[in-house]
């Protein structure tokens, strides 16, 4: 019998008589019920997050503190059943589930750390004034379907931490582990501080336009972000996006083959591209192009794709079908323009489960949509380039501006083409290593505000300033 799951609200785990299935992308088999909420459930939650904020914000932060690590040691603790049910909604492989929420709980934890101290702006004989941190009050949080759990707890802790309260809405197609966790945290957080609740897409506007909302923070597609944008502006609601990317990476003529070809392979197709940050485009220089192309293809060969719950799997399914279908589509008409291939490319839309072949195109032209387009797929292409200045030209010539990343043997050579990308984070040497303590977020149409950090925590905020005048005549 298929489990039906309840939602969060007020310190209680309550469902609704209408539900909505979520499917395993691995099979299309029906894996969990979950609640149908609309207004009616959201004004409940909302309500319930308000008069939460009240004592909340008064509470110190340490005891804020206190009930953050709670939620990291609830996540730990029960981290090999949560992992399990991860892959079973997103599709995942085990190995790559586990690291979403083992580095879930961790996440929490070091944000819990953190705390936002008064500052001094003049102590003087006529005058204090310092500028304290303020809660923006109630935070709505829309999280997508490719790290469910990370991007949840990413907006959870810091809203806790700042002493907001949070009504948070999961992506229809991965709600499940989202849920479990919030019936193992129903009795550590404080009732209606943090509320889950679930529903169709339909629901994402309600939240962005509720007027006892004071902050949305949001992750997913560009298009999205600018619908919460605008729907946001109505009441000048706070607002922080995390949105799409095209990230470019650069390889130097000076960088090992062997060496380099793995880790570029991986920058691109864990999570079988689903990720914000993925290498999305790869510049190789001309002198290496060859050799590099040919390391990334033949180390493609031996990575399985298939079902993430099965032992050897390092590529699982595309999470939904309209996603399935999108990277169809740009696979489809690479083939129609003539673009070559170096692997896949043939993909059977008849079969069960959505999958996709690793595929990876040689050297297509920079207006390709392949190229041009963000795939959020396992689809790489590669290209040929001369010059530094080139390189950089081509990876900044998108609307786009997340990460990127160089890769030289010259550490100081990186982190001067670094400097010159047009993006909120670069590596050099690495990739997708993302600090719970450095700020993370996008420039130009990527995004709009941080994450992590005392940056990220900063957004829940409002800045306070209180001015004394001392030996006043009164």
């Amino acid at each position: 019998m298929t489990k039906t799951y309840a939602n969060l609200i007020d310190g209680e785990m309550v469902t609704t008589s209408d539900t909505f299935e979520v499917v395993n992308p691995a099979n299309e088999e029906v894996v969990g019920l979950v609640p149908s909420c609309g207004k009616e459930e959201l004004d409940r939650a909302v309500s319930a997050a308000r008069r939460a904020f009240k004592s909340w914000r008064k509470t110190s932060a340490e005891e804020r503190q206190k009930v953050v690590q709670g939620i990291a040691a609830a996540i730990k603790d029960n981290g090999d059943e949560l992992f399990r049910l991860l892959t079973t909604e997103q599709g995942k492989p085990h190995a790559q589930a586990q690291m979403e929420i083992f580095g879930a709980a961790g996440l929490a934890a070091a944000q819990s750390t953190l705390t936002l101290d008064d500052v001094i702006n003049q102590d003087d004989d006529t005058r204090l004034s310092r500028t304290r941190r303020v809660p923006v009050g109630v935070v709505g949080g829309i999280v997508p379907w490719n790290f469910p759990v990370m991007m949840a707890i990413q907006k959870i802790v810091p809203a806790l931490v700042s002493g907001c309260t949070i009504v948070l809405k999961p992506s229809p197609f991965t709600p499940l582990t989202t849920l479990r966790i919030a019936e193992l945290i129903k009795d550590v957080v404080p009732a209606g501080t943090v509320n889950i609740i679930t529903g169709p897409d339909e629901l994402g506007p309600l939240i962005t336009e509720h007027p006892d909302i004071d902050k949305i923070t949001f992750t997913g597609s560009t298009a999205t972000g600018k619908k919460i944008m605008e729907g946001a502006s109505r009441d000048l609601k706070r607002i922080t996006l995390e949105l799409g990317g095209n990230d470019a990476s650069i390889v130097l003529p000076d960088a090992d083959v062997e060496k380099v070809a793995e880790q570029l392979f991986w920058s691109s197709f864990s999570n079988a591209g689903q990720i914000c940050v993925a290498a999305k485009r790869i510049y190789i220089h001309e002198d290496i192009y060859d050799d590099l192309s040919k390391a990334i293809a033949e180390y493609a060969k031996g990575v399985v794709v298939g079902d993430g719950s099965q032992q050897g799997t390092g590529v699982g399914p595309i999470q939904n079908k309209k996603q399935f279908d999108r990277v169809c589509e740009l696979i489809q008409d690479a083939k129609d323009q003539g673009y070559q291939f170096l692997t896949g490319g043939d993909v059977d839309p008849s079969g069960t489960g959505y999958y996709v072949p690793i595929t990876i195109l040689d050297n297509p032209p920079e207006d390709a949509r392949i190229v041009a387009e963000e795939q959020f797929g396992p689809v790489m292409p590669l290209m040929k380039f001369s010059s530094v200045e080139e390189a950089i030209e081509r990876a900044n010539n998108s609307e786009y501006g997340l990460a990127g990343a160089v890769w030289t043997k010259d550490a100081d050579k990186g982190v001067e083409i670094a400097e010159q990308l047009e993006t909120g984070t670069v590596w050099v040497n690495e990739y997708l290593h993302i600090s719970p303590l450095a700020p993370f977020g996008g420039h130009k149409q990527s995004g709009f505000g941080a994450e992590y950090g005392i940056d990220g925590l900063k957004e829940f905020t409002y800045p306070q300033v209180i001015t004394v005048k001392r030996d006043a005549d009164i």
